[in-house]
């Protein structure tokens, strides 16, 4: 067929499955998957499902595409690299090379399915503006978090405590309905808040002419130019336009300068289309299996609920008028209810609600700042800065002996930069080399470029090195690194931190940003694996769903969250980026 491209490598995806509930896959990570296969006409993975339990009841009927082919295989016949993994996770052959979890095992279908043909720019479109749609990792970012784990988790806990008469409504609905309330915020967001201002003032929406609206509505069903004038029709054409890969509604003529010199303050908000804002995305199609099967339930045992979420209702019946998506859906055993038209209300959220607990700042009537008196309030509880000598700083790595592709400069950087990363590998590489034994399982977490890893794999060929890292360009650079140096002993994963189930023995990170040293510290502590880490940005560092800080017994006792935030803030800068005054603090 012309404009369809054959891939290159062939890709096996490999899903989760338990059971079925009315018509529902678990795990939902699975049903989400499929439902993006049938989406986008996926066709280019071979897909195999894991079952969770032996003797589980495999019925694939209704729930997984037709044209789909489907192999069932134990976990014990997954490759090697997939068993250290949570699934979904799609595999290169020659299986060292995994994508896992959710974000990234959809985002790669996408990417692929786009490669396979590129007439379909509006698969493309489903990662949204600059193409990040989902991409932060969920340890960092809310928004990812709530659409990757927590939603998906929380409806398969409601699915099963339905056989109950009344379940509990879980709570990450009541966030995500909130998160539907909220003002829009896109790149071209002024020029949109002044068409939909003007398009107000057209329709007589304006504060002297409200009172005349009220008392004469326009019908529902009118002209298009009638439409157009609306306050609601604004958001709508512009996200529908998006989808039929248009461009967006623009203005001929200039605006009025009543419209131009109008305040930011004054303009309109945009409101919702879709879950992202006015585009419809991944996180639509990740969300559309989720809240369906919660709406199920809902309709079923707990009508009177229903009412509570009028901004999910409206976004569930917008979501099937895009194209091939009922399509998708009934392909995937999702029979779309009819909902009743809810007014939205301005009704209380819970009050139990927050988007990070913990990040807040609280206040501390002790607290005199800057970092002078938070040190002086540490040495006071006879706590102090210990240096200890370099165990060997003569030692270093006969770089000009090794191959091209093992130094840092074969991995995009400037040559001043790759100097001070080979400094920085010196030291990383003498702790592991003397601390790892053959057979040793090495994790080089955060790995970007596979600057620590690369270098390990070829000074010990008897360990097996494996790379972790969210960034997919990064893990390919580092691949095509290790291929030049014909690598045997090496892995590549591009996936969060979490989703690496694999035991090792030591694990490494150099200059994971803010948080994740701590992540992998964290991780390595539960795997009961050694650790050398260098960190870097303590000033990222801040509470997260995760971790709270001040994290040491001591430091707790002493500091509050904001004079850690202090520390921290000025850790991160060096002498050279202060005012000569300001160099001579000792911190």
């Amino acid at each position: 067929m012309k404009g369809i491209k054959k891939s290159l490598t062939e890709e096996y995806l490999y899903l989760d499955f338990s059971h079925q509930i009315e018509g529902c896959m678990f795990p939902l990570h699975t049903s989400v998957t499929l439902f993006l296969l049938s989406y986008c006409d996926c066709k280019i993975f071979k897909v195999c499902l894991v079952p969770t339990e032996k003797g589980a009841d495999i019925s694939l009927k209704n729930v997984v595409p037709q044209d789909v082919e489907v192999q069932i295989i134990s976990r014990q016949e997954l490759p090697p690299i997939v068993q250290n993994c949570c699934l979904p996770a799609v595999v290169e052959k020659p299986d060292n090379f995994c994508r896992a979890g959710l974000a990234v095992v959809l985002r790669h279908i996408i990417q692929k399915s786009y490669e396979a043909d590129p007439s379909k720019k509006e698969i493309l479109e489903l990662l949204g503006f600059k193409k990040t749609c989902l991409k932060a990792c969920a340890e960092v970012s809310q928004w990812t978090r709530l659409c990757e784990l927590t939603i998906p988790l929380a409806i398969e806990n409601f699915l099963r405590e339905s056989s109950d008469q009344h379940p509990t409504i879980p709570a990450e609905i009541l966030q995500l309905e909130r998160k539907l309330s909220e003002p829009v915020r896109v790149h071209n967001d002024d020029k949109l808040r002044r068409q939909k201002l003007k398009q107000q003032k057209a329709a007589g929406v304006g504060p002297s002419l409200a009172k005349e609206k009220t008392k004469s509505k326009v019908p529902r069903e009118e002209t298009s130019e009638e439409l157009d004038s609306s306050s609601e029709s604004l958001e709508l054409k512009v996200a529908f336009s998006k989808l039929t890969v248009q461009e967006e509604p623009a203005t001929t003529n200039r605006e009025p300068s009543h419209i131009r010199k109008a305040k930011a303050s004054d303009l309109p908000p945009l409101e919702h289309v879709f879950a992202e804002g006015l585009y419809f995305t991944l996180a639509d199609i990740v969300l559309l299996p989720c809240i369906h099967h919660f709406l199920v339930i809902i309709c079923k045992k707990l009508s009177e609920k229903l009412i509570e979420f009028p901004l999910l209702a409206a976004w569930y019946q917008r979501i099937q008028e895009v194209p091939r998506v009922k399509t998708a859906a009934s392909q995937c055993g999702i029979q779309f209810l009819h909902l009743p038209e809810l007014l939205a209300t301005s009704n209380e959220q819970d009050s139990n609600l927050h988007e990070v607990p913990g990040v807040e700042e609280q206040s501390d009537a002790s607290f005199i700042g800057g970092p002078r008196p938070t040190m002086t309030k540490l040495m006071e509880k006879g706590i102090e800065v210990m240096f200890s000598p370099h165990p060997c700083p003569t030692w270093t790595l006969d770089w000009n002996s090794l191959p091209a592709a093992v130094s840092p400069k074969e991995g995009k950087m400037s040559s001043d930069r790759a100097l001070r990363k080979q400094q920085q590998l010196n030291n990383l590489v003498y702790v592991v080399t003397n601390q790892a034994k053959p057979g040793d399982r090495i994790v080089d977490f955060c790995s970007g470029g596979g600057h620590v890893g690369i270098v390990l794999a070829h000074m010990l060929p008897s360990c097996q090195v494996t790379l972790i890292e969210n960034k997919e360009l990064s893990l390919i650079r580092a691949k095509k690194r290790s291929d030049e140096l014909g690598l045997s002993n090496i892995w590549f994963i591009q996936a969060n931190m979490e989703y690496f189930t694999g035991m090792f023995n030591i694990g490494v990170a150099l200059h994971a940003c803010g948080v994740a040293t701590d992540m992998v510290i964290e991780h390595c502590i539960k795997t009961r694996a050694s650790f050398v880490t260098c960190p870097c940005c303590y000033g990222f560092i801040q509470n997260t769903s995760k971790f709270n800080f001040p994290k040491s017994e001591q430091f707790k006792k002493t500091l509050s969250y904001k004079e850690h935030m202090i520390l921290c803030r000025f850790a991160d800068q060096t002498a050279v980026q202060l005012p000569p005054q300001r160099r001579l603090v000792d911190a």
